[in-house]
């Protein structure tokens, strides 16, 4: 008898996920999708705390395929993650967090989607408990994007539906020489490479839980860990796009995400040899991928820390960064008639320290929160042109068209 492929594998790694994983797997066996249609592929990463022995039980008991592969503890998500990847036999993939949780009708509405739209990813709506995820993706339900024109790049979780022979297609798997933030690798990778992207938003398909063990993988590691995450997406990123403004509105999210914290209040509390550690560590990420169709797509107190990250100031980026963990609003300054507005952010026009004014320059996002900013529209910008026009030819006209006084050519 030939057994149907499922349309959806769900690949759970769990690692000590007791009792987080009880909640998990009720909710696999509440999916309304059919149990003929669903496989599960559980790996125990040499949990000791019952984890593995739960997972048999549950697949014992529920009416739909289970298979449970217990290992030796690999020490991160990716390794779990390649092991259920690489048994799954579903049309779709999708990777579920053991502490997680899934929406009853999750699988079945992202499965109905893909297979609607052909797109080879599917992201669901996500809602915390006690954690907060990304939101603005969330916005509207979008049948077809990609990640160049929604802000599905602020959400790089592995969570996902992914359409299994696209990933076999480019060999993808997670990078088990990372520690943290292979799973945005291996999800901008998937956008990069997609043939569409959906984002059902009116449903909420996924509940990310917040432990109360503050055991929750993404919290833990070094700052070290966090600069080799940075430099592996941003490699990737400049590896897949060309250069020029799609490349740097992808870059921007690595640099914002997981660069600019190590700069942050944290880095008051840093020692100076950690410190002088983190400036090295970011020096050739800086040089390499930092420039200004970057910087102009953040907000100041943003940019400006990178900027001095980039100059090598640390003495300047101190009293930045206090003034931002103070939660202090920079007073604005509105110059060219309302047209340009500047934060008044620390060194804001100190001659010792030299920082451009173009560092402090509100985009024009930000700078409509401020009273007074007049914004340059197309039709100003129109105007501005019609005037020009018009007095460039009140000129030629009071010159009879030479450029001389009087309608007569300048002598030689």
């Amino acid at each position: 008898m030939t057994v149907a492929q499922p349309d959806v594998t769900v690949v759970i790694g769990a690692y000590e996920a007791m009792p987080y994983l009880v909640e998990c797997l009720a909710s696999v066996e509440a999916q309304t999708i059919e149990p003929g249609r669903i496989e599960v592929i559980a790996v125990d990463d040499g949990s000791t705390d019952g984890t593995g022995e739960y997972l048999e039980e549950f697949a014992e008991r529920v009416p739909m395929s289970v298979t449970v592969i217990r290992q030796d503890n690999s020490g991160g998500p990716s390794g779990p993650r390649n092991v259920g990847l690489g048994k799954a036999a579903g049309r779709y993939v999708f990777f579920l967090d053991a502490d997680d949780r899934l929406g009853p009708e999750a699988l079945e509405r992202m499965v109905a989607m893909a297979d609607r739209n052909g797109t080879d990813v599917v992201l669901g709506r996500v809602e915390g408990i006690n954690r907060k995820p990304p939101q603005s993706m969330w916005g509207k339900t979008l049948e077809r994007t990609d990640v160049f024109s929604s802000n599905i790049k602020f959400t790089l979780s592995a969570q996902k539906l992914f359409r299994r022979e696209f990933l076999e297609r480019h060999g993808m798997c997670f990078d088990e020489s990372l520690w943290t933030g292979e799973d945005a690798l291996f999800t901008m990778e998937a956008y990069l490479r997609a043939d569409g992207v959906s984002v059902l938003a009116d449903y909420t398909c996924y509940y990310l839980v917040g432990r109360e063990d503050g055991k929750h993988v993404t919290k833990s590691g070094s700052y070290t860990l966090r600069f080799d995450s940075a430099r592996a997406l941003m490699n990737l990123i400049a590896d897949l796009v060309p250069a020029g403004p799609r490349r740097d509105g992808l870059m921007m999210r690595p640099f914002l995400i997981t660069l600019l914290p190590q700069f942050g209040p944290r880095f008051l509390k840093d020692s100076e040899k950690v410190r002088r550690h983190k400036f090295e560590l970011a020096k050739p990420l800086m040089e390499e991928f930092w420039n200004e169709g970057v910087a102009g797509r953040l907000k100041v107190e943003e940019r400006l820390r990178l900027h001095l990250v980039a100059e090598e100031r640390p003495e300047l980026l101190l009293p930045v960064v206090e003034f931002v963990k103070a939660k202090k609003q920079a007073a604005a300054l509105l110059e060219k008639k309302g047209h340009h507005v500047y934060l008044v952010y620390p060194h804001f026009r100190d001659e010792t320290a030299g920082i451009p004014d173009s560092v402090y320059l509100a985009a024009p996002r930000e700078a409509r929160a401020f009273p007074g900013y007049r914004e340059h529209t197309t039709s100003s910008v129109l105007r501005r042109a019609v005037r020009k026009a018009r007095r460039v030819l009140k000129e030629r006209a009071s010159t009879g068209g030479t450029g001389a006084p009087g309608g007569t050519a300048a002598a030689a």
